[in-house]
């Protein structure tokens, strides 16, 4: 086990840590609700939403963070490998066992958009393009606080990096304009 020799080193491992208590919290609970299989197939179901379904990188995030600080892997490819986890959950849960789709309102959520190629796959599609962006954001902020790319605000690059987040505040719009096709109001969800 690697030495936290930095505070961001002691902060990423306390998040880790928080993070994983709460993933098994969430499992236990839903374990009580239904059964052991149940409840860790809507958990890794729900996990799954939130890398699908979001535009920016939250479920893959907190694993791609602490594995770029730790380790030195850059975010993109952990994202990938968290993607492709994601989906041969949902390919061996739709295939084998689609029923464990009805346990949570997410999850329920997660099979519409699954089973409605158009226009949910918009939703999965923007949620991809918007979390890759997020990724490369991350990965290139810091290369620039390891000084391994100094003049990065006085180059050109900047002026591209400029475009690229104008590109994902139209994913961003275009995401919560799928979203409020489905008919649900958040505002009134407990």
């Amino acid at each position: 086990m690697i030495k936290p020799a930095h505070k961001t080193h002691t902060q990423v491992y306390i998040k880790f840590a928080l993070l994983l208590a709460l993933m098994l919290g969430y499992f236990i609970y839903l374990t009580l609700q239904y059964d052991l299989l149940t409840g860790g197939i809507a958990a890794l179901l729900t996990w799954s939403f939130f890398v699908f379904c979001t535009p920016i990188a939250d479920a893959g995030f907190l694993l791609d963070f602490p594995l770029r600080l730790l380790f030195g892997i850059r975010m993109v490819v952990s994202e990938i490998a968290v993607w492709t986890v994601a989906v041969l959950i949902n390919a061996g849960t739709m295939t084998f066992a689609s029923h464990y789709y009805d346990t949570t309102i997410l999850t329920k959520l997660l099979q519409q958009i699954i089973t409605t190629p158009y226009p949910y796959w918009g939703i999965i599609l923007l949620s991809g393009f918007g979390t890759f962006l997020s990724i490369r954001f991350g990965d290139e902020l810091l290369d620039v606080f390891h000084h391994r790319d100094r003049n990065f605000f006085h180059t050109h690059h900047f002026k591209h990096e400029l475009i690229l987040f104008g590109f994902f505040i139209l994913i961003i719009f275009g995401y919560y304009y799928l979203i409020s096709t489905l008919g649900i109001d958040v505002s009134t969800q407990a």
